[in-house]
């Protein structure tokens, strides 16, 4: 609709997180843009949950909201047979129950082989700002009309979600003495499997609290917020959710903690990720000034809510091409989800499988033990979503196998057969394969001396070596790695010198946590038996006497392709997964 906004950080300036960070190292493992340009417009880099194990590891960066715009258009305008046209598209072209096309507000009708539609947020979206209201996708954008009653009139399910975002601030009227700093880390790995340049400096984000007085001021807001007045119908992301929400549930906390967080190199204006709201500019304002650090605080804007519509992705199949029209694909909020990693691998999944059905190749469907993309496709798809669904590494039953580090071993090698990564990624993720495989075996033939492991294990707290032990089971030790190993003990580090930080790190992993991974395969192994078994498309649940209505129901509300997926339907008992295996026998 717009071509100056594309990339635009509607939200905060971040990419990665919790999950997220894995989904963006699999979609830059797949051959996708985003963990170059996160890499290329980063402002701080952090690796979350470094405290616990590597599969709970989860890479983020702080972006430069420009730069990161900019650095997408760039590489959008650098592929080849990408091209572009700013317009609204009015309604979509279908024949014989199927995309053909689109119509746009200018009249044009544009020809096409597939479809993909990724509306987010503008799908009749309404914004709110305490009593006011009015339409809008985005701030100052307007909203996109249209599609949803057309698709409504075909057949399609549609609902209503929520989302907001917080004031922006103006970083020259905040007290950053009354905050705590939080910095980058010292060591920036990035996203890109790619060697993108890093930036040399960082710039540092703030943690401050709100406190009883904010949400006294809060409060006297809420017969005014259209959360509590009802013209909100649409239901708000449990897991980031509004300010006035947090005070409201958790009712029994003093104080929440707000982040500080830059949009950029060169900009004032500062994302308050904690305080999202939609109640009234002026209290908003007011409530703000008793944050400690913002008592002389500007605001460049409000914060607001905003709605839109989303269709229930059990309309879907897991390629993300609609039951209803053969040829239309969904990917981003439209399908229910928040956030834009997991917009990003929708979209990038969604363009793969278009490409493919065009072209009568089979889809790019990635398992629930090969990627969290696939967790999460399989999650909306089989469960369905009535809230904004967002990715946390415990919706992954197998993600000591999905981690933010072996995205490229996993995911690479399929992409690069498809034609999407490049020779160059899969030159590396070789090289990769092979150094980690060097190492591991070295690791179990290199014999360490007690004398020259004593003073290394000492400083560590570990027991000295009573006669020569294999590296590989001195590092089986807790606090004991390969890094600081290899430092202490010079004829080990003569060995691994020429091997590169990420091979040393994955070396180590599977050789620490190889017990761990090979439980992990075996039960992927296991449930990769309901994963083979087929469920014809035409197949007829009522000839199934014995099943629950619930799950009768649900069975052809979402035609599961498979057992595998049957099971995990919301509502769907072992009992009645058991039931249709012996049908299906028979």
């Amino acid at each position: 609709m717009n071509m100056q906004t594309i990339a635009q950080m509607s939200c905060n300036p971040a990419m990665g997180g919790i999950a997220k960070g894995q989904i963006v190292r699999e979609i830059d493992a797949l051959g996708g843009y985003s963990g170059i340009v996160t890499d290329k417009s980063m402002i701080q880099f952090r690796m979350l949950n470094r405290s616990k194990g590597p599969a709970m590891w989860s890479p983020r960066a702080q972006n430069d909201r420009m730069l990161f715009a900019a650095t997408w258009r760039e590489m959008l305008e650098q592929t080849p047979n990408v091209d572009f046209y700013q317009d609204m598209v009015n309604s979509l072209v279908i024949q014989d129950g199927k995309a053909c096309g689109v119509v746009t507000g200018l009249g044009h009708t544009i020809h096409a082989k597939a479809v993909v539609v990724t509306s987010g947020t503008f799908l009749n979206g309404v914004i709110h700002i305490g009593e006011k209201r009015f339409g809008g996708g985005r701030v100052a954008e307007k909203a996109a009309t249209g599609i949803t009653e057309q698709l409504v009139s075909l057949g399609f399910e549609s609902d209503r979600l929520k989302t907001g975002t917080p004031p922006r601030i103006d970083g020259r009227s905040l007290d950053y003495t009354k905050m705590e700093e939080q910095k980058g880390d010292e060591d920036i790995i990035g996203f890109s499997y790619l060697d993108v340049p890093k930036p040399t400096r960082q710039k540092s984000c703030w943690i401050t609290y709100t406190n009883s007085t904010v949400h006294d001021i809060l409060k006297t807001g809420f017969d005014r917020s259209p959360m509590y007045t009802g013209r909100i119908e649409g239901v708000g992301p449990r897991y980031c959710p509004s300010i006035e929400d947090k005070i409201n549930r958790f009712a029994e906390r003093e104080r929440h903690q707000l982040f500080i967080e830059p949009e950029g190199w060169n900009t004032v204006e500062i994302y308050v990720n904690g305080f999202s709201t939609s109640l009234p500019e002026e209290v908003q304002y007011a409530a703000l000034r008793q944050v400690p650090g913002f008592e002389q605080v500007r605001i460049f804007r409000p914060g607001y809510a905003i709605e839109y519509d989303y269709f229930p992705p059990t309309q879907l199949r897991h390629s993300l091409e609609t039951k209803a029209i053969d040829n239309l694909f969904f990917a981003g909020q439209v399908n229910g989800t928040t956030g834009y990693e997991e917009a990003a691998c929708q979209g990038l999944m969604a363009g793969i499988n278009a490409h493919q059905k065009t072209r009568q190749l089979e889809p790019l469907i990635l398992k629930r033990s090969e990627a969290y993309i696939g967790v999460l496709i399989d999650d909306l798809i089989s469960k369905g979503t009535e809230e904004p669904y967002r990715m946390f590494t415990s919706r992954a039953e197998f993600r000591t196998l999905l981690r933010q580090d072996n995205a490229d071993l996993r995911l690479t090698e399929m992409s690069y057969r498809l034609g999407l990564a490049s020779q160059e990624r899969m030159e590396r993720t070789i090289q990769k394969k092979n150094g980690v495989d060097e190492i591991k075996n070295l690791l179990q033939s290199f014999s360490l001396e007690p004398e020259e492991s004593l003073d290394y294990l000492v400083t560590k707290n570990s027991a000295p070596l009573t006669q020569k032990q294999r590296a590989g089971q001195v590092l089986l030790r807790p606090g004991i790695d390969l890094q600081s190993m290899s430092k202490a003990i010079p004829r080990l580090g003569e060995e691994v010198k020429t091997y590169s930080p990420d091979m040393l790190e994955q070396a180590e992993i599977q050789v620490k946590y190889d017990v761990y991974i090979e439980k992990e395969k075996d039960l992927v192994q296991k449930m990769a038996q309901l994963e083979d078994l087929l469920i014809p498309d035409n197949f007829n649940y009522d000839r199934v006497s014995s099943l629950s209505n619930e799950a009768l129901q649900k069975f052809k509300k979402i035609k599961p392709r498979t057992l595998g997926q049957a099971s995990r339907i919301s509502g769907v008992n072992p009992s009645d997964v058991q039931i249709l295996m012996v049908f299906m026998g028979r």
